[in-house]
């Protein structure tokens, strides 16, 4: 990870590798070309205030995600600025948004590879900026390289350049509480959200079911948390028909891992219920060829609670959060579910397996009764459960449905002011009818048009009764597949970790919805 600090020196005299700068995308009413943003002022000044016009001529508008280099000015210690877009300036009055400055910090930390240090002076108002800021650079410098050489061929640069070594934010106030604060609990967050990139990224051979309960005991036992594995004998033992059916057709067996964070201060008790597909072949109803090389993602939605769990425990947050990670590997043998065979899922409900490439839903299911149990405050279920999700919301927004009206609101806001995008979805009550089953008492797949909305349908059958719940489907945003864009790599993305955890921080508050 990217050291942090925070510093008040000024720019010309810094010894470091670069000098980040923030540029707006000036408005045709009022400057048609870039404009150098707050923060920049002592690098404008060393180009005696045509700054903006240099870069003008170099190419640069401001538009979000554009980076621009030049050498720094006479009098500057640093040999090199980096101008990176903040895309529309913002009313006179108003500040650059959070997510704004994340993004371009995002985009300079990743262009910033190789180098040993740099100093962000990008525009810093409050601590909140200075946060965002630091998540950025932080979620922005983040590289999966466990599999690459670190020998020869990488200090050749065959297999890319390190990461950002230091990052020092300037304007910021080091001996401030609210500025401290506010770079901790970034480094918290982005810390556990590159740890779930790194679960999503890793190869299929080396993270079964097994392997992953025990990288979330070893995360548990370091961070104080709690931790249940049930294993095969154990989930047998306690009828967890879902997460064995899908299992059984692998040699890894399935897992369910309870992570518990518990507050003495805490009056609100929030569950969050992962589906941890560690690898999605579709078992016997396979998938066709084409759509196989990524399914090592398909545990993502675990990965993000998991995350979420150990980042509340980190930040000492004011409310006892629990984890509930349905583990399992998804695989066609002799021994694996069939279509049409008839699972007697931990509730005590029958469902009737008509697909089994519709395998999210059931480990969900019993990972959801499971945690209902315990009667939270609250339930949030997090999954890329569905092809359909992505038709409709494309590849950067998740989806949000619930049981209550207010809850969903809730959870849309918290992943707005997270910086994550998403939209609210309905559950339409005519669509539960086609999951009926002439032999169970529900089936696994209903009518094909509105999939991800029968996929929800399907999760709240096993809901317990009056607890307010909400379902999370990350298959578009969890895993990309194209080129890196503002803070966001290529690979495992860590989708809905920040959600969850300002999800956790508004229960802490007492604000559910």
């Amino acid at each position: 990870m990217t050291a942090l600090t925070l510093s008040t020196a000024a720019a010309p005299g810094l010894r470091v590798d670069a000098i980040v700068i923030g540029v707006a995308k000036g408005s045709a009413a009022k400057t048609a070309g870039p404009v150098v943003a707050p923060g920049a002022e002592a690098v404008d000044q060393a180009f005696d205030g045509r700054l903006a016009g240099v870069l003008e001529t170099l190419g640069a508008s401001g538009a979000e995600g554009e980076v621009t280099k030049l050498p720094a000015p006479s009098g500057f210690k640093a040999p090199l600025v980096v101008a990176v877009g903040l895309g529309a300036q913002p009313d006179k009055d108003a500040g650059y948004d959070a997510e704004s400055l994340r993004r371009a910090a995002g985009v300079a930390a990743r262009a910033l590879a190789g180098s040993r240090k740099a100093a962000f002076a990008l525009p810093l108002t409050d601590a909140a900026d200075a946060g965002a800021v630091a998540e950025g650079v932080l979620l922005g410098a983040y590289s999966f390289d466990a599999y690459k050489d670190t020998g020869a061929s990488a200090r050749n640069g065959k297999n890319g350049k390190a990461p950002l070594a230091e990052a020092a934010l300037l304007g910021g106030k080091p001996r401030d509480k609210a500025f401290k604060a506010a770079v901790e609990r970034a480094t918290a967050v982005a810390e556990e959200l590159n740890r779930a990139r790194d679960l999503i990224n890793t190869p299929p051979n080396d993270l079964n079911p097994e392997a992953f309960a025990a990288v979330a005991q070893a995360a548990a036992k370091e961070h104080g948390i709690k931790v249940q594995v049930l294993d095969e004998k154990a989930l047998t033992k306690g009828g967890y028909g879902g997460i064995l059916g899908v299992g059984a057709g692998s040699a890894s067996g399935p897992r369910l891992v309870k992570l518990s964070y518990t507050s003495s201060k805490a009056k609100k008790h929030l569950a969050l219920v992962g589906k941890g597909i560690t690898y999605d072949s579709g078992g016997i109803s396979l998938k066709p060829a084409g759509h196989n090389e990524t399914m090592k993602c398909d545990m993502s939605g675990a990965a993000a609670v998991f995350a979420a769990v150990v980042a509340a425990a980190r930040l000492g947050l004011e409310v006892n959060v629990t984890g509930w990670l349905a583990l399992a590997e998804n695989m066609p043998s002799g021994s694996a579910t069939r279509p049409g065979d008839v699972l007697r899922m931990f509730s005590g409900k029958t469902v009737e397996v008509l697909n089994t490439d519709a395998e999210g839903r059931l480990v969900l299911a019993d990972a959801l009764w499971a945690a209902s149990q315990e009667k939270p405050d609250a339930i949030v279920d997090v999954a890329t459960l569905t092809g359909a999700m992505m038709l409709a919301l494309g590849n950067r927004t998740f989806g949000i449905m619930a049981n209550d009206d207010a809850f969903r609101s809730a959870v849309h806001e918290a992943a707005e002011e997270a910086g994550e995008p998403s939209w609210p979805m309905p559950l339409p009550e005519h669509l539960r009818k086609g999951m009926d089953s002439a032999t169970a008492d529900i089936a696994n797949m209903g009518e094909r048009m509105g999939g991800g909305l029968v996929a929800g349908l399907f999760l709240r059958e096993f809901v317990g009764e009056g607890i307010t719940w909400a379902h999370l489907d990350i298959a578009g945003p969890a895993f990309n597949e194209g080129g890196p864009f503002g803070y966001t790599p290529k690979g495992g993305t860590g989708s809905a970790v920040r959600t969850l955890v300002r999800l956790a921080e508004r229960a802490a508050a007492g604000d559910l919805g």
